[in-house]
Order: structure tokens, then sequence, then C-alpha cells
């Protein structure tokens, strides 16, 4: 592939069959001048057809994506496979190695690294920025969709739900949305960037890309039901793509609730910092100015706690999961319905 990059790719993305390779990524550290650090990579090609290009692991401190495609890459049949099947199961493996959100090497966040320009310095400044070149630049331009699987983390509870903005192109937002049924997630979620610009999902959007985000529950969830809710949602989104041919797919007999988060008074931060006590449950309705919650000062333990109050009206979609918060951090996220007109 004719492209400038550092990055060393096992694979051959044009092979027929199954190939288990790495990609090989050029860093220093003060333990090694000379280092690579290996991404595993998965691609599965049989006869013509779309590409699936899949990855997980963007934030270490979510794993339901890298556990199910480790999975989904050894139970994938090429047979079964009618066009091209590209897993990247731990793009950003220096965060998952440590449990992180950011990388454990430059403390940069993957998913905030995603431009349709890189100058030459900004390609070679990080490990991070070295890994989104390639992608942007060798993996992208190969898919017709893409998929990002993401959780709430260690720091945030999720309704589990699949994720896509409100694209201009209604064609596209369209078949975003049919993809996105065809998971079978109890909610779509549109939403909005609240916390910097650069990510993945964006940018396979604005490329006009059929592009999936996920957030399947948080890290205290993580278990048989998220990770089955990740296994079959995938299976079932590439029948529906026609890639995965083992069997026809079978339309949803109830499609997920698609609901909105577009305006900034949707996402509620911390007034101050402390211990968050959350007052509701996920899926509890929400009225503007109610209580959400209330967070408790460490230094003045006696003093009246803060109240966290709802500027809209809606559900209570995402909830801050790790009760301690700094000030400005996210605690709640509060959706409406919404409809494609």
């Amino acid at each position: 592939m004719d492209i400038k990059s550092q990055i060393f790719a096992e694979v051959d993305y044009t092979k027929s069959g199954k190939q288990f390779g790495r990609l090989e990524v050029p860093t220093s550290t003060n333990s090694a001048g000379w280092a690579n650090q290996y991404l595993p990579i998965c691609v599965v090609k049989n006869g013509e057809g779309p590409t699936a290009l899949i990855f997980g692991g963007n934030h270490g401190d979510e794993y339901e994506g890298p556990v199910t495609l480790m999975n989904l890459a050894r139970w994938l049949d090429p047979a079964a496979i009618q066009g091209r099947v590209i897993l990247v199961p731990m793009l950003n493996r220096p965060a998952v190695a440590a449990g992180t959100r950011l990388s454990a090497l430059d403390g940069r966040n993957m998913n905030r690294s995603y431009y349709s320009q890189y100058t030459e310095v900004q390609v070679n400044e990080s490990i991070t920025a070295t890994i989104a070149h390639y992608v942007t630049q060798a993996l992208i331009p190969l898919a017709d969709l893409v998929i990002d699987i993401h959780s709430g983390g260690r720091s945030m509870h999720f309704l589990p739900s699949v994720n896509m903005h409100e694209v201009s192109n209604k064609a596209q937002l369209r078949a975003m949305i049919a993809a996105g049924q065809a998971w079978q997630t109890p909610y779509l979620f549109i939403y909005q960037d609240i916390a910097g610009e650069g990510l993945l999902p964006s940018y396979c959007e604005r490329l006009g890309k059929v592009t999936l985000g996920t957030e399947l529950g948080g890290a205290s969830q993580f278990g048989v039901e998220m990770l089955g809710i990740a296994e079959r949602g995938i299976k079932n989104v590439l029948r529906q793509a026609k890639i995965l041919v083992d069997r026809p797919f079978t339309a949803p007999a109830q499609p997920g609730q698609v609901v909105i988060a577009d305006k900034r008074e949707d996402y509620v931060m911390a007034p101050v910092s402390g211990i968050y006590e959350p007052f509701l449950e996920l899926g509890d309705a929400v009225e503007m100015g109610q209580p959400l919650g209330q967070i408790h000062s460490i230094e003045q333990p006696f003093g009246e706690p803060v109240p966290v109050l709802a500027r809209a009206h809606g559900i209570l979609f995402v909830r801050r999961a790790f009760p301690l918060t700094q000030q400005g951090e996210c605690v709640a996220v509060t959706v409406r319905p919404y409809s494609l007109v």
C-alpha cells in the first residue's frame, strides 16, 4: 500500500482467506531506544464485496470491544464471508494494557486524533498520532462500513446503544440508522461532540461512510449481557450488509428507540468537585430543573452537598459511574425521542 507511514503491516489486505497478524508501530521508551508496539489485526476476505472495518480498544478502559473482536476473529470463517472484514481489537494497545482511557505511552486520547490533514511533525510527534494517521490513510479508505466499539469505561454508565451523529446527508443518515437498527440494541443514540474534535466516527462520517459507534454499558457492567449485545450486534450488522452470509439477516421485530442529545443543556457537568451521589436510575424520566443528584465535599464533609440539576427534559441516558468527580466532568446526559423526517 503506497502511503507514507512508519507502520509495517504483516497482513496483506488483498489476500483471500483468514490472516492473523500485527501492525508494527515504531516507538522509543525509557527502557528501549528502539522498540515496536504490536497492534493485533485480523483480515478475513473471500470473493468480491464490501469491506467492514471494525475497531475495539480506541479507549483502553473499554474492554467490550477487544474481547468481542478477539472472539469474532477466531469465529469468522472465510467461506461465510462475501467481501472483507478487517478487525483491529486493540487500536490503542498501550491504553488497553494499562487499563486507562488515554495512551500509557504519550497520554494522548486516540479518539481525538483523526484529521483530514497531518503535517510530518504531527504524524511523528506521538505514537497515538502515528497510529491515527495510518488508520486514516491505509485502513479507512478500504472500508464501506466502519464500526468503533465503545462503552462508558471507568467513568460512565450508558443505556446500551449504537450511536452516530446527525449528519447532513439524509441518505447516509438513513443508512446508518438502518444499520444501527440491525444491531438490535434497545437504543440508537444521536449525540454531539462536547469534549473536542478529531473523533474516528466523525472522520468516517465526513467521508460519507456508513459509520456506527456503540456505548455498551460501562466498566462495572462488563459481563455476559453487554458482551452478548456486542457479539450478536456485529454479526447482525455484517449480515444486513451482506458481508457475513452464513445465514440470511432477520430484521428485528421491535427496532430500538432512536434518541437524541443535540443541545449543550443535555450534557450536565459537575459544578464542583467531590463525591457524586445519584438520585435516579438510567431510563428514568427527567424534568428540567429536577435534581439528578448531589455532590458531597471531601474537604467540608458536614456541609450541605451541592445539588446537580437537570437542564433539559427527557430520560436519563448516561450517569456518572465512578463517584469521585472533578468539577467540569460529565455526570449525566438526558435524551429525547428523535424522528428522521
